[in-house]
């Protein structure tokens, strides 16, 4: 939802933005927590609708660093029946902790993948209090040389990351891009191009955001880097991060790469909304395995 001033002469417009520039330049060090605290929204709770953690799957910590008193991030590890199924590092979004995201791991499990999926430092369990743009990135990389070990078929092992988890996972596939371990290939979903663009969509799309944002999240820079397939999608009825965004990832992405826009789904349903359009897009675009291709091919059959 944005906040329209057409009716206001351009010199009010100009003031209004120059203040808010003004107000938000002041005291660095208590507007980048601040900054971080709006952007993350780490919750340390349980989401309200959180029924209990599903059957099979591992309580983890792992540390970020080898010093003794390094924080350590909370994980769930919920391996497949099939000890060689395909695996996927799960990224999410902000505020909500594991707990909040039970849903859509259950879905990718049902898919047929082992799922990793952490909290980065702030939540839930995880260590620290408030995390940053570098942290996230961090124990993201953690999280993914973790996974490695217990999936060790680059062919087999994919990245997945919801609206800012979108950002984390495009940084995660280029800092590896050319380097072991690699990746079949990385997906996000409902994620932005930057977060100055993301913070105009909401606010005032004239507002300089890139001048003052210490957290940057710069996903368009980042995602030509990327040397894996690529699977952007959006919901087309998404209020919060505009479609328009992953549109625009997915001309800047190299091939091969999908663009897939989920009719009627909003910021947060479009795997359950297009649950057969996003099970058969993966498929194509990754060429899974016989047990989990089959899966795909019936639903492929269904469509035509």
């Amino acid at each position: 939802m944005s906040i329209r001033l057409s009716s206001k002469p351009v010199f009010v417009r100009v003031l209004a933005g120059l203040l808010v520039v003004a107000v938000l330049a002041s005291g660095c060090v208590s507007l980048e927590e601040r900054e971080r605290a709006m952007t993350f929204r780490p919750v340390k709770g349980d989401a309200v609708w959180y029924g209990g953690i599903p059957d099979g799957v591992q309580d983890v910590f792992l540390p970020v660093s080898a010093a003794a008193d390094a924080p350590r991030i909370h994980a769930w590890w919920w391996a497949a029946a099939d000890s060689n199924a395909p695996a996927v590092l799960f990224l999410h979004g902000a505020r909500w902790n594991l707990t909040g995201h039970v849903r859509r791991m259950e879905q990718l499990r049902r898919m047929g993948y082992s799922v990793l999926a952490i909290d980065y430092r702030g939540f839930g369990k995880s260590d620290g209090d408030l995390p940053s743009e570098q942290m996230a990135y961090e124990d993201a990389r953690v999280a993914w040389a973790w996974m490695a070990q217990r999936q060790p078929d680059p062919a087999r092992r994919l990245i997945f990351g919801h609206s800012l988890g979108g950002a984390i996972a495009i940084d995660l596939a280029a800092s590896i891009a050319g380097k072991h371990p690699q990746a079949k290939g990385l997906i996000v979903e409902s994620t932005f191009t930057t977060l100055a663009d993301a913070a105009n969509a909401l606010t005032f799309n004239w507002l300089p955001a890139s001048l003052f944002l210490t957290q940057k999240f710069d996903s368009l820079d980042k995602i030509k880097a990327v040397d894996m397939p690529v699977l952007v999608v959006h919901g087309i009825s998404d209020r919060l991060v505009p479609s328009r965004f992953s549109e625009t990832l997915y001309q800047a992405a190299h091939a091969p790469k999908r663009l897939l826009l989920i009719e009627n789904a909003s910021h947060n349903n479009s795997m359950w909304v297009g649950d057969a359009q996003y099970q058969l897009a993966i498929s194509e675009m990754f060429g899974l395995p016989a047990a989990v291709g089959e899966v795909h091919r019936a639903v492929s059959a269904v469509l035509r």
